[in-house]
């Protein structure tokens, strides 16, 4: 509780700061603490089979120091597969617990859900979900979709969401996702993203036209009631990428350590083929977008 009233008084404090007077200090901290999988999806430019980079506790607490002199409040753990982070004792948990101490308000954790999350210190989880049965097999392995639906009943856990990525492979499976989402009592909510062409991954990338049916889609299960995270006035930003990015309100610190200031999508110049549904997010929060404003809240709170 007393996590959450720091947040409410930090939220508008920051808002104020960044709408107004021009401050550009990140909210959020976007943590890769290792590139290391269990998985080698057909989307993901991540991942490293051979020598993955690893970083040690030391490494992390200091990333973390500094992100939270920085600015940032929130961090996501993610990687490679997080869940598999470990040092002698210490293990995902441990950077959980560290993050508390130094004062970040929540952590976070993003997860494939091939292993056992149960126990989980988090406060709330993300699972990558990408369509129903087949469809998230195709992308992620065979098998990885009854594995996952199996950790999640397990977990325990009360704040267990999904995230899907929409590509050329799994569109077709967004409705019935978005319905599954709803239907699963472990699920709390879904958030809908889509795929970003990193190099490599180009032949993913969806139809334009065919995005915006599924944003369409979207929206209209939105307004219908069904758990999906994303706001209308974001979703319709996805529509048309070409409005000023806020993506600074997110910092990112890379596997291999590397720090940027803002999404690695810039530096990979494919900006104006992002499907990360943060970004319109980012737009409407600036833009005073009521629905929007309320579901950062709704996240955030």
């Amino acid at each position: 509780m007393f996590t959450t009233i720091k947040s409410l008084f930090y939220l508008p404090f920051w808002f104020f700061k960044a709408k107004f007077l021009g401050q550009q200090k990140p909210l959020q901290t976007v943590l890769f603490i290792s590139d290391k999988c269990n998985l080698t999806c057909k989307h993901c430019s991540v991942y490293q089979l051979q020598n993955p980079h690893i970083k040690t506790y030391k490494q992390i607490k200091e990333e973390l120091e500094y992100s939270y002199r920085s600015g940032s409040r929130f961090i996501d753990f993610e990687g490679g597969e997080p869940t598999l982070w470990h040092e002698g004792d210490k293990d995902l948990n441990s950077l959980i617990r560290l993050s508390k101490a130094i004062g970040f308000y929540s952590a976070t954790i993003t997860t494939n859900a091939q292993m056992p999350f149960t126990g989980s210190e988090a406060d709330s989880i993300w699972v990558s979900l990408d369509g129903l049965g087949a469809y998230h097999d195709e992308i992620r392995g065979k098998g990885t979709f009854n594995r996952l639906i199996r950790n999640i009943e397990t977990a325990s856990h009360k704040q267990v969401s999904v995230n899907m990525v929409i590509n050329a492979k799994n569109y077709a499976s967004v409705e019935e996702t978005i319905e599954f989402a709803q239907s699963n009592p472990h699920i709390r909510s879904i958030s809908l993203n889509f795929h970003t062409p990193y190099e490599g991954t180009e032949d993913l990338l969806l139809d334009w036209n065919k995005r915006l049916e599924i944003i369409d889609l979207i929206i209209e299960k939105k307004k219908a009631g069904y758990p999906v995270m994303n706001s209308v006035s974001g979703l319709k930003r996805m529509k048309d990428l070409r409005f000023k990015k806020q993506c600074w309100v997110s910092n990112f610190i890379l596997s291999d350590g590397t720090r940027l200031k803002e999404c690695p999508g810039k530096s990979a110049g494919i900006c104006n083929q992002c499907g990360f549904s943060m970004s319109g997010e980012m737009k409407s929060v600036f833009d005073l977008k009521p629905d929007t404003l309320m579901a950062g809240l709704k996240l955030r709170v």
